[in-house]
């Protein structure tokens, strides 16, 4: 009778989900919503709808369960029972992934300098200003001052920066080993174990049992089961990463706690009941219970980690339905995660088919060139992208949690595009988020409107103490963990380590004693090519037993000029898409080299609409390029030519002829600027902003000489190339009359300033001679800027005015930067995980 009914529930459950849309997350508002609304001061009920909810096995079966039996040892026997029934086992064969404890970054390379820059920060977070809401929540004394932002203590969900620090601090502990870290995290622990002890139930929160109580209710709350499972994560990541059994202890005490807890709502209601609360956000309690199971082996573990998926949601992925507009994206996307999880565990094929139908849906219609997804915290109508380029679109939470989905896939199926998304979300989507080596500076959404600018969304750049948004916790998580999925090892008779990010780093492969040696020559726009060399020695003395190395080759690349060689000798490579697999007895000295063409290539936006179909964003291999613009899009693309026609790649000789031209007024600089093409002097700007690109222009030689350097250029005729508009130049128009920018140039002779200042230069006109380039004060502000002439010989006001001190420009190219030709205008493009408040654009309409 059982097995009949669970035959025919799938036919109600596919009838339902045709009938309507029945699961919503009408419950939840974006993060940045709540905190604005202020709902932490609000006691009134939410207006939650009655849902129809999906039934899924799992969950009819819980119903099955009389609604008073729900005893432990009762529990335990019908989950057993059920699991029985469904003949579901632990699935095998799966890559694994290398500790972090094995992997090491390059320290110079982008990725070590951004794990640098984060541990940095993670130094600087205090022990007593972390726990201080613990610490009030559980009457335990309080020491120095709360920190402010979302861990404020008037915010509803203070304690969830806590659970990443916790994590993040694991995991950058397994990477580097830094002492001083692994003490502070340790002292965490240790407060919070404190405060657990001191309210003796195994509840631990930043806040108090009251919120659960809402939640329970069905009344407003901010997302309590959100924080706790980053708690729960974090001391579960403290345990596996830095072996502290103190954590464990800890976790299995809160688990307990939150499993009478949901014991008592479905017993004092239904299961239904509890379904409802689900329709908040719950984090990924699903995810952190199911690991928390393959440590334990606790039954109740797993039965209260399936509790936690969310049956109405999973239920659509597992009808294939693309229905995911309108719901909360980082809500939904752990959920899918720990279902994932639930697939390792049981083997049942249903959550594996859910992972794949997800990642497809979301990369076909739901997702930027960047890799990431969501506008505003939420989904938007399938193959709509064009209508969700916005100061807020893309939210950094969802691409650390698709990172992991797609992580996953690659570990089940080998499949390249997943490897290929991996390395196109944390390239564009996370490296991106720091604002360069500013420690604990980092943005909410990453914004993609056209002439858009990092700080320009809704949160900006956040500060070190006093942000602490859900973005925060999952940066400071995914700048620890950069190492976690370069290297992929494959157990069995003839073992296997998958390389498939090409980051400068060192692994000890433990199973097969050997070390690699990853080297990344620097990626450069004008030799277009990515040269890796992989250096191999054994660990051990005498013969190493045989084993593979995969080295993947892109679908980014191209088979025409690729080359590989082992030991000097050639190597026959694979076409794009597939590994290049070598199988030998390693030996000390052994060396891989591979060389792969970089290509640009372009990508048209996910929407479907035929006024969008010119769209394009633009890659250089695996980087999105991003246009220096204020909100210009207009470019010429070459018809039937190769897309690098329409690209010129910057060399490197550019950035040693980029200057500054400053003067000093009092206490003030000014630099000559390029101000709505008028040339102006104004205060000297922060490097890294649109003012810094302003005040900065290429010295372009009349003559085909070339100068090494700025200063070897004095005494030669020169134009001045604004920086963030190529081919535009420094254009006078005449004595008295104020200077331009035009496609237009006037040349100059760069002499030794007129003051006799040592490093000041004048500008001389070449076609009126005795006419220089001259600042003027105006209202106690220089900004007017001329040609003004000397008869005769000039006085010391004159000579001042007329000269300016030559200094190294205040912006500079990237290694990898192009020029783009536009219709009004040219463009340079650069990656887009380089810019810091600089203003871009990284789609172009190409119909012009």
């Amino acid at each position: 009778m059982l097995g009949g009914l669970l035959i025919v529930l799938p036919l109600l459950l596919v009838e339902s989900v045709l009938a309507d849309k029945v699961c919503t997350n009408s419950g939840v508002q974006s993060h940045t919503a709540r905190y604005q609304l202020n709902l932490l001061s609000s006691k009134n009920a939410s207006s939650r709808d009655h849902l129809h909810l999906i039934p899924s096995d799992d969950q009819t079966w819980a119903n099955l369960i009389p609604r008073k039996m729900l005893r432990d040892e009762d529990v335990i026997s019908w989950n057993l029972l059920y699991r029985k029934m469904k003949g579901s086992d632990r699935v095998s064969g799966f890559l694994r992934e290398i500790s972090l404890h094995d992997v090491r970054l390059d320290p110079d390379s982008v990725y070590g300098v951004a794990q640098h820059t984060n541990l940095v920060y993670l130094l600087m977070l205090d022990v007593d200003r972390l726990v201080w809401s613990f610490r009030k929540t559980a009457g335990v004394e309080t020491r120095g001052k709360p920190y402010g932002g979302w861990e404020s203590p008037d915010i509803e969900l203070r304690g969830h920066f806590v659970g990443h620090y916790l994590s993040a601090t694991a995991q950058m502990w397994a990477s580097t080993h830094n002492d001083d870290l692994r003490e502070k995290m340790s002292s965490v622990v240790s407060a919070l174990s404190e405060c657990q002890s001191k309210i003796g139930t195994g509840y631990l929160s930043a806040f108090p049992t009251e919120l659960f109580d809402r939640f329970e209710a069905l009344e407003g709350v901010w997302a309590p089961y959100y924080t706790i499972h980053k708690i729960l994560a974090g001391l579960l990541d403290q345990y596996t990463l830095a072996e502290n059994a103190q954590a464990l202890n800890m976790t299995k005490w809160m688990v307990d706690y939150f499993y009478n807890r949901v014991q008592r709502v479905i017993s004092k209601h239904t299961i239904e009941r509890h379904w409802l609360t689900l329709n908040e956000e719950t984090g990924g309690m699903n995810d952190v219970l199911y690991k928390l199971y393959t440590i334990s082996g606790d039954q109740k573990h797993l039965l209260l980690a399936r509790l936690f998926d969310k049956p109405c949601f999973l239920g659509l992925l597992a009808l294939k339905a693309d229905d995911i507009s309108g719901f909360h994206s980082n809500t939904h996307i752990p959920i899918v995660v720990g279902s994932q999880l639930r697939y390792e565990i049981t083997g049942e094929p249903l959550y594996k088919e859910i992972g794949r139908f997800f990642m497809a849906i979301v990369n076909s219609s739901h997702s930027y060139a960047t890799g990431g997804t969501s506008v505003d915290e939420f989904w938007s109508d399938p193959k709509r992208m064009a209508s969700a380029l916005e100061d807020d679109s893309e939210e950094s939470c969802t691409t650390y949690n698709m990172l992991k989905v797609s992580r996953y896939l690659f570990r089940w199926t080998k499949e390249m595009a997943y490897a290929d998304y991996y390395e196109r979300a944390l390239t564009n989507g996370v490296l991106g988020i720091q604002r360069g080596t500013d420690p604990g500076v980092m943005i909410y959404l990453l914004p993609l409107r056209p002439g858009a600018s990092k700080p320009g969304s809704i949160h900006g750049w956040g500060t070190k103490f006093d942000s602490f948004w859900c973005c925060y916790g999952t940066g400071i998580e995914s700048f620890s963990k950069l190492g976690d999925s370069i290297y992929f090892e494959e157990k069995g008779n003839k073992p296997g380590l998958y390389l498939i990010q090409y980051i400068p780093s060192s692994v000890y492969w433990r199973s097969s004693q050997v070390e690699l040696r990853q080297k990344v020559e620097r990626v450069v726009s004008w030799d277009q090519r990515l040269k890796v060399t992989v250096n191999i020695s054994p660990k051990t003395q005498g013969k190493v037993a045989s084993s593979t190395l995969h080295l993947r080759i892109p679908l980014w690349t191209q088979s025409h000029g690729s080359k590989a060689s082992l030991n000097g000798q050639k190597l026959s490579l694979p076409a794009p898409g597939s590994f290049l697999s070598i199988t030998k007895s390693w030996g000390p000295g052994d060396q891989i080299s591979l060389d792969l063409p970089l290509i640009i290539r372009s990508e048209t936006i996910k929407d479907d609409r035929p006024k969008y179909a010119s769209l394009e964003a633009f890659l250089y291999g695996p980087y999105l390029l991003a246009g220096l613009s204020h909100g210009d899009w207009d470019i010429k693309i070459k018809p039937n030519a190769s897309l690098s026609n329409s690209f010129t790649p910057i060399p490197s000789s550019y950035n040693s002829h980029l200057i500054t031209l400053a003067q000093e007024s009092g206490n003030s600089s000014f630099v000559l600027t390029n101000s709505a093409r008028l040339i102006k002097m104004q205060k000297s700007p922060k490097p890294g902003t649109d003012a810094a690109l302003r005040a900065t222009f290429r010295l372009n030689f009349k003559t085909s000489e070339f100068k090494s350097t700025a200063k070897d250029a004095v005494g030669s005729s020169v134009m001045l190339e604004s920086f963030d508009y190529p081919g535009m130049y420094v254009l006078h128009h005449g004595e008295g009359e104020v200077m331009g920018v035009s496609q237009e140039s006037s040349v100059f002779r760069l002499a030794a300033g007129l003051d006799g200042k040592n490093g000041s230069v004048s500008l001389e006109s070449e076609n009126q001679k005795g006419c220089y380039v001259y600042s003027e004060v105006v209202n106690d502000s220089r900004n007017s800027v001329k040609l003004k002439c000397s008869s005769g010989s000039p006085d010391a006001g004159f000579r001042g005015a007329a000269s300016f001190m030559l200094k190294e420009g205040m912006s500079e190219y990237h290694p990898i930067s192009f020029i783009a030709q536009g219709v009004k205008r040219n463009f340079v493009l650069s990656p887009l995980y380089s810019f810091r408040d600089e203003s871009y654009t990284v789609y172009f309409n190409t119909s012009s």
